[in-house]
Order: C-alpha cells, then structure tokens, then sequence
C-alpha cells in the first residue's frame, strides 16, 4: 500500500501564493502519474493538475497559469506551487498517486483564500 502524507496548506490572502507538498511513503513500485484534486464544500472533487513520470503536465483551465505541479528527482514527492490565489481557490486539496499498486490518494489539506 502505498502511503501519501500532504503538507502546506493554510490560510492566505488573495494574490498571494502557497506550496503544497505530497510525498508517497513505501519501496517496490512504480508511480506513474501524481496529481491533485481540490473539493470545495457543495461541490464534487475536481482535477486541479497532473504530471506524468516523464514530466508532462495538465491543468484544469481555471488554475492554467497560476499553478505549477513538478515532482522531484526520485520522483516520490509532488509539489503544487500555488500563485496568485483567488477566493474560489479555497478547497480541500488531495494528492492522488497512481501506481503499480493502484490508486492512492492524501487525507487532504485545507487550502482557505480570504482577507
């Protein structure tokens, strides 16, 4: 089973910026494709960016631009550099992990946009 622990989220004021981090905890697989997704309350849990083990990225078109998803060398942490923050930014942001042994997602951290 493969383990994801989040960190970074918090409260920010709009235009401001925030980084959050994943990193997928265990040894013996492959991960394929990381990603993350954000749930505001009400709503359904949308994809907020993805990136590939070879390093191509796709975003969702209201955070193009603002948002940049990276992974770093051996590939187990995924990073979300979040840039000028807007109120409708606020969710709960969940990292999601594919790989050799399936689906792994994070127990999600709070990403709140206000002054």
């Amino acid at each position: 089973q493969v383990q994801l622990v989040e960190s970074g989220g918090g409260l920010v004021q709009p235009g401001g910026s925030l980084t959050l981090s994943c990193s997928a905890s265990g040894s013996g697989f492959s991960i394929y494709v990381m990603a993350w997704y954000r749930q505001a309350p009400g709503t359904q849990r949308e994809l907020v960016a993805t990136i590939t083990g070879s390093g191509i990225t796709n975003y969702a078109e209201s955070v193009k631009g603002r948002f940049t998803i990276s992974r770093d060398r051996p590939g187990n942490t995924v990073l979300l550099q979040m840039n000028s923050l807007k109120p409708e930014d606020t969710a709960v942001y969940y990292c999601n992990v594919a790989s050799g042994r399936g689906i792994a997602w994070g127990q999600g951290t709070q990403v709140t946009v206000s002054t």
